[in-house]
């Protein structure tokens, strides 16, 4: 009768000793979580509700809402509001450049995850190596490399010059041009598309390709109903980290797009450093926040969906 009536309490034992240990595994990645990522964003949330300074910086204790209202409006010259969708029509172009540069890297890496897949293990470890070899130079080098060779007189002019495609006074004008944005966002996040499909593809099962092959199915019926529904994860991955980057992406913009084109991230910088509104600052950055993990809930709800159906 004792040895069974002291079971429960053993058992209550272990299980508090386990939420204590779990308690204390947990403890430090939840306070680094809170410290870094929590607190900041609510501070910014913060910041976003107060009035702009005098000069600059933040008015302290005085609750506005003007940083939201500027996001569709502005002040006119007898101090009413009238419609300015020029922020607008920045958030449109970010997402509109974003989205094109998922898809060319998603043209351009699924292609290359599948031929990195398809190769023996040590050439696949060199190309693996080959596709990391960006990451080990600053950003601004390998913008200021894209500068140089789409310049006027550049790399991009001589080699059509030498294929007769150019006159010798003429010029492609890539430089500052949304397609430079575009080709330099590509480059500077295709390793992110390229690493996840590789990872989805490297555990696919390639009897059923070749299964799909016995049964008849040509070349691009095996890549669409065999290889891309299962590197769907890998795709779906890569789509997300090159997408949602590229929204807060400044540094190429400001580079490659010379000041004509205008996406978040430099807007955000911009009324952090020259305009020195903190406040819209964080109100934009608080915009951009809100409908990127309003799509991502979005996603993964519909995802879920889809699979308990």
């Amino acid at each position: 009768m004792d040895a069974a009536r002291d079971l429960p309490v053993s058992g209550a034992r272990h299980r508090t000793r386990m939420r204590t240990r779990r308690a204390l595994l947990l403890g430090p990645g939840v306070l680094l979580i809170l410290a870094f990522l929590i607190a900041p964003l609510a501070i910014m949330a913060v910041v976003s509700f107060q009035a702009k300074g005098q000069n600059a910086g933040v008015d302290w204790g005085t609750f506005s809402l003007n940083a939201y209202i500027r996001f569709f409006f502005e002040r006119d010259f007898d101090d009413s509001w009238i419609w300015n969708g020029d922020y607008l029509r920045i958030f449109f172009r970010s997402f509109l450049q974003s989205g094109i540069t998922t898809l060319l890297s998603l043209a351009i890496g699924l292609p290359t995850a599948l031929w990195i897949s398809r190769l023996s293990p040590r050439d696949r470890n060199i190309a693996l190596f080959l596709v990391t070899i960006p990451f080990w130079s600053n950003l601004l080098v390998r913008n200021y490399a894209w500068i140089l060779m789409l310049r006027s007189g550049g790399l991009a002019d001589s080699l059509f010059r030498s294929a007769g495609l150019l006159g010798p006074d003429d010029t492609l004008g890539l430089l500052y041009t949304d397609f430079s944005v575009s080709l330099g966002l590509t480059y500077s996040f295709l390793p992110f598309m390229v690493l996840p499909i590789y990872a989805s593809l490297e555990k696919l099962d390639w009897r059923l390709v070749e299964a799909g092959y016995d049964l008849g199915a040509n070349r691009w019926q095996v890549l669409k109903r065999i290889i891309l529904p299962l590197s769907k994860p890998g795709i779906m991955a890569g789509a997300i980290l090159v997408f949602v980057p590229c929204l807060g992406a400044f540094v190429t913009p400001t580079l490659l797009g010379g000041g004509k084109t205008l996406m978040i991230g430099n807007l955000i910088q911009n009324q952090f450093g020259a305009a020195r509104d903190w406040p819209f600052g964080s109100a934009l950055a608080f915009v951009l926040l809100m409908i990127v993990g309003l799509s991502m809930a979005l996603f993964y709800a519909r995802r879920r969906r889809a699979g308990e159906g």
